[in-house]
């Protein structure tokens, strides 16, 4: 399959006067066009600066990127300077934000917001690129489309917004879109309805997309492939049915145990991970995940463990797949 975006070795730091914070440390993992890909993993796991990374978004200072590639098409994405990423940003990347509250601009109304990409990527004049943000209000569902485009965000509902920051997306029909978090602070009703939105959108576009997400049950609604983050690492990736059956990390695992199932005893309590992330300030030597981990042997303290091949689709950073380790564990 032809890829779209690769990263390969991607390393970025921010420099606070505590020291320097290794917040992304050798990610590597592509996306395939049409493809929808998971990152997940808890808070400060180096989700949102992976995808901040892939727009160019991470300030700087101060970010830096210390090592590796991001490549889009083919061309890395690290080396472009501002304006030449302000034509790929909307155009051919589009993202959706978190908090689309603080990510919309209060002073202007939704329609101008949607139009300024058109007008800026599409070269539309003002009355046709009006005609196709009350399209795309429309495709997202929102109604009477021709009355909201001249609204300002603090008139809309927090799922209505979350549908506008869809829309400002896709209005230029992007090729990759990165949807961070995009359902987090909406009610159940509303992010099926979201959720659904974007698949539609989806096949209708052929567009490739990243979910970066904490929730499971969005990962194994809308995703073909999953990437797991921990400590600035990518430590397992796989086909959805690969890590919600098959699950080969530690972690993974306890993601998994961690998470409330219909087809379980209610009164069984959920398995927490206990313990905390490391201080990126100083990473171990190690697996990041040693200290959490039940099955820690000595080398996880000593020695970073490498990306093992699970099957032809699934990878385990662990060195419980060391044949070693894995002979031991049969005897």
């Amino acid at each position: 399959m032809e890829r779209i975006l690769e990263v390969k070795d991607l390393h970025v730091s921010f420099n606070t006067y505590a020291g320097e914070v290794k917040a992304v440390r050798g990610v590597n993992f592509h996306v395939n066009r049409g493809e929808a890909v998971a990152i997940v993993g808890e808070s400060g796991c180096g989700k949102s600066v992976t995808a901040q990374s892939i727009m160019k978004l991470i300030p700087m200072p101060p970010g830096e990127f210390k090592a590796g590639q991001i490549l889009f098409n083919g061309e890395d994405i690290v080396t472009k300077s501002n304006k030449e990423m302000e034509s790929i940003r909307g155009k051919e990347i589009g993202m959706i934000f978190q908090d689309p509250m603080t990510s919309l601009n209060p002073t202007m109304t939704i329609g101008n917001q949607i139009m300024e990409g058109l007008i800026k990527h599409q070269n539309m004049g003002r009355t046709a690129a009006r005609e196709r943000a009350i399209e795309l209000l429309t495709m997202v569902g929102i109604p009477q489309p021709e009355r909201r485009v001249q609204q300002y965000p603090h008139e809309f509902s927090g799922g209505m917004r979350q549908r506008a920051m869809i829309a400002i997306a896709l209005a230029c029909s992007p090729k990759l879109l990165i949807a961070d978090e995009p359902t987090t602070a909406l009610d159940v009703t509303i992010q099926a309805q979201i959720l659904e939105l974007m698949k539609d959108l989806q096949k209708k576009t052929d567009s490739s997309i990243i979910l970066i997400t904490h929730d499971l049950g969005v990962v194994a609604e809308m995703c073909d492939r999953v990437i797991v983050m921990y400590a600035g690492k990518v430590i397992e990736t796989g086909t959805v049915d690969d890590i919600f059956y098959n699950p080969q990390h530690p972690y993974t695992k306890g993601l998994l145990h961690s998470v409330p199932r219909l087809d379980l005893n209610r009164n069984e309590p959920l398995t927490p991970i206990f313990g905390t992330p490391p201080d990126l300030l100083k990473p171990p030597a190690g697996c990041g995940f040693t200290a959490r981990c039940d099955s820690a042997m000595r080398i996880c303290r000593e020695a970073d463990p490498e990306m093992t091949d699970v099957s032809s689709t699934q990878r385990c950073a662990c060195w419980l797949q060391h044949p070693l380790a894995k002979s031991r564990v049969g005897s």
